[in-house]
């Protein structure tokens, strides 16, 4: 079954600034590939290492004067009020230091995960806002693949299921992919089913937002019997076949099932190493009993009957 889809990278997200600062250093280049936690940007601590040393004295002072009041809260030479008011300004000391902690360590930004960068948008210097777009970061292998298929074919699409994704841009290839994750539910507007699967994309030849046509791999016969197309010899509403047997051609009834690319697949009166006639069927001089000569590819002396293709079947 055929269908069409747009490729995604298997993780996708944009870098950006959780805090306002000055650009002091970037760590990357545009394009360059990056593992997981490497450094990508820092902005200008001074500010916030301050922030963080006058919340750490802030606590230190608060842990004093707590710890002064429990001896005297003891001897009840301090009331209640007052012991759990010291209480209070040291947890929110503490808080506060962690507070101070986390915007500084947001002065360096890292990767959070292995991939790809795409191009910086900012500059040496730059003053950020938070939320602000530093660069794009695209884990490329393997990528997804989002397509449709029609609900009719939706009891026969299954998680780990095959699939051959084509692009354009790249007419002469094939790649292998799994399904995955399926859509739990249909859209009532189109009558179809979301499917996603992974492709493996080691060699970073396909990228993420190419559009791409999917075949879906909804069985598999391994032993399926295939045959050129013209080696088909069709009488009334019957299909037969000339088989070579003994060097004559014997007219076969046959059964057929699926084609495809130029190949029908005989599911019925043929066996997987018989060898059939595929030119001058309709010709006078081809007809059951006739004998018969194989003429191997390019026309040079005969030799042995090639058999019929025994190749796995997909559908």
């Amino acid at each position: 079954m055929g269908a069409v889809g747009t490729l995604q990278a298997n993780e996708s997200v944009v870098i950006r600034s959780e805090i306002a600062g000055r650009v002091q250093t970037i760590h990357f280049a545009e394009g360059q590939a990056v593992a997981r936690n490497i450094p990508l940007l820092t902005i200008d601590p001074v500010e916030y290492q301050a922030q963080y040393d006058q919340a750490e004295a802030a606590l230190g002072l608060s842990r004093l004067n707590f710890d002064r009041s429990k001896p005297l809260y003891e001897q009840q030479l301090l009331s209640q009020q007052a012991y759990d008011e010291l209480a209070a300004k040291f947890k929110e000391a503490e808080a506060n230091l962690a507070v101070a902690r986390a915007r500084l360590d947001k002065t360096k930004i890292q990767a959070p995960f292995s991939g790809r960068l795409g191009l910086r948008q900012v500059s040496p210097g730059d003053y950020l806002q938070p939320g602000q777009a530093i660069v794009n970061l695209e884990d490329l292998d393997p990528l997804k693949v989002d397509f449709r298929v029609p609900e009719a074919y939706v009891g026969r699409i299954k998680d780990g299921g095959a699939v051959q994704v084509g692009a354009d841009a790249m007419p002469d290839r094939r790649f292998k992919g799994t399904v995955y994750a399926i859509d739990p539910r249909i859209d009532a507007a189109t009558r179809t089913l979301v499917v996603r699967a992974r492709v493996p994309n080691a060699d970073g030849r396909l990228r993420p937002g190419m559009f791409v046509r999917v075949g879906v791999v909804l069985a598999e016969r391994p032993r399926a019997v295939l045959i050129p197309e013209q080696a088909i010899v069709p009488v009334g509403n019957d299909t037969f076949v000339y088989r070579i047997v003994d060097g004559k051609a014997a007219l076969t009834k046959v059964t057929i099932g699926q084609r495809r690319e130029g190949e029908v697949e005989i599911v019925a009166g043929l066996g997987s190493e018989e060898t059939v006639i595929t030119g001058g069927q309709n010709k006078p001089m081809i007809f059951d009993g006739a004998p018969v000569m194989v003429i191997p590819p390019g026309g040079g002396p005969a030799g042995p009957p090639a058999p019929a293709a025994a190749a796995p079947k997909r559908g």
